[in-house]
């Protein structure tokens, strides 16, 4: 039975390793996430079939809680509001991780007898687990806007009251492993590690958020792999170092994609606030509003356009009106292409799973880098809902929080068309300077309803 389970453990681990490679492409992604899915479940089984398992009736009972409330919660979200239930999901595996912690403490008296490197693990994945949950429940509450997203911060005091909460949930780790077994000491440690994952995350402002969930990711997948070490789980260390992995890979690279350092992010104080369309000198600047019949003939006479869509079109659901306003514009010999910034949205691929959710090419999605080049050839193009990730502040003005974030480069079309509901600012509360530029045009409304005009205007052209 022994050999039969590594083996299992070891089908899992290619499966979860294949279907990850299959993330790398939305062509091959929804196969990927099948893949390891099965993955999983195999590591279940095996988990399952260890000798000594036992308490069957519970174990079936969390599983039917999980599959009731899990399932029907993944189906009927929106996709606007996946990047909370990411952060949801993702606080309760750091959570789970905390109670089992918990659990191994009590069971062991206080890890009595077991070896240094358990307690030590265990510990560990307490900690980092209590962080990440309260931490992500905090990132949700910011994102489905119960929270203020604007940084919440105790001014000079923030760091360290950050530092006194990690010292505090360490010296509490330490004297658990000296032998300490009252269980008010680890009680004490959950505590500390979950006020730390809140006071570090409120400081953290809109902008900043999808790094910040990302970063929660990586650090649950490292808490599940010190506490796989600790229960001599496989399954466990793993897989939870695949997620510890690819979470902090995905951190930096958006980090990157940001300009922003993550000891910056988090240190917080970034995004959340609210512009008005004035310059420096607090003057009112005028912008140049257009109409959908006008914009509908700019675009039909053009002989490319970009469409560069942002969370506006996600609150708007608009993805489908756009795929058909861009068939139109096909079938008239026009090049349509469509520019993806990296935190474009509120999560990694949010734009790219919205268009794919309305069957756009996979060929038409550009990445910044491979689109940016293009603009200087592009007639139109068409800004749904996208704001800071287009703001030529970030080149331009040394004085912008943004100043040195890649952007995608629309000011260098030849037409520029932004369609937002009004003059608000994006994450970063700073004003968008591209709104007042020459070749830039405003059409006011509701991304949906406005391109639902584009389209009629367009079909009777």
């Amino acid at each position: 039975m022994t050999t039969f389970i590594a083996v299992l453990y070891i089908i899992s681990f290619a499966l979860f390793i294949y279907g990850l490679m299959g993330l790398t492409g939305p062509r091959t992604a929804v196969r990927g996430n099948w893949i390891a899915a099965v993955g999983m479940a195999i590591a279940v089984i095996a988990t399952l079939l260890t000798p000594g398992m036992s308490n069957w009736l519970l174990i079936a009972l969390g599983v039917a809680i999980g599959v009731v409330v899990g399932v029907p919660s993944a189906r009927k979200v929106k996709m606007t509001a996946m990047p909370q239930m990411v952060a949801l999901f993702n606080g309760v595996g750091g959570g789970a991780v905390a109670l089992i912690a918990w659990v191994e403490f009590r069971t062991t008296e206080g890890y009595a007898h077991e070896p240094a490197y358990v307690a030590i693990a265990s510990l560990f994945a307490a900690i980092v687990g209590s962080v990440s949950f309260w931490g992500s429940n905090i990132a949700f509450g910011k994102l489905q806007e119960l929270i203020s997203g604007r940084p919440i911060t105790l001014g000079k005091l923030q760091q360290p009251v950050n530092a006194l909460v990690l010292i505090a949930a360490i010296v509490l780790a330490v004297v658990i492993a000296s032998g300490g077994d009252n269980e008010l000491l680890m009680i004490g440690l959950l505590v500390a590690a979950g006020v730390l994952g809140v006071v570090v995350v409120l400081p953290i402002g809109g902008a900043d958020m999808p790094v910040v969930i990302s970063l929660l990711n990586a650090l649950t997948g490292l808490s599940a792999a010190a506490m796989g070490l600790a229960l001599d789980n496989t399954a466990l260390i793993v897989a939870g170092m695949i997620v510890g992995a690819s979470g902090s890979i995905l951190t930096n690279l958006m980090a990157k994609a940001m300009n922003r350092s993550i000891p910056a992010i988090v240190a917080g104080g970034f995004g959340g606030g609210t512009a008005v369309a004035s310059g420096g000198s607090g003057e009112v600047r005028p912008v140049r509003s257009t109409s959908a019949s006008d914009t509908a003939i700019q675009m039909a006479y053009a002989n490319k356009v970009v469409v560069v869509p942002g969370y506006g079109m996600a609150v708007a659901q608009a993805q489908h009106v756009v795929r058909e306003m861009a068939k139109l514009l096909e079938a008239k010999g026009i090049t349509v292409a469509y520019a993806i910034h990296p935190v474009a949205g509120r999560m990694p691929g949010h734009m790219n799973v919205l268009l794919a959710e309305a069957d756009v090419p996979y060929e038409q999605l550009k990445e910044m880098d491979e689109i940016n080049s293009e603009f200087a050839q592009t007639d139109v193009a068409l800004v749904i809902g996208a704001n800071d990730v287009t703001n030529p502040a970030a080149e331009t003005d040394p004085g912008s929080p943004i100043y040195g974030m890649p952007i995608l480069k629309v000011n260098h079309s030849r037409s520029v068309i932004v369609l937002k509901r009004g003059m608000s600012s994006g994450f970063a509360g700073i004003d968008n300077e591209l709104f007042y530029d020459a070749k830039t045009s405003m059409l006011f409304g509701d991304a949906k309803s406005s391109v639902g005009e584009i389209v009629e205007e367009l079909k009777a052209l």
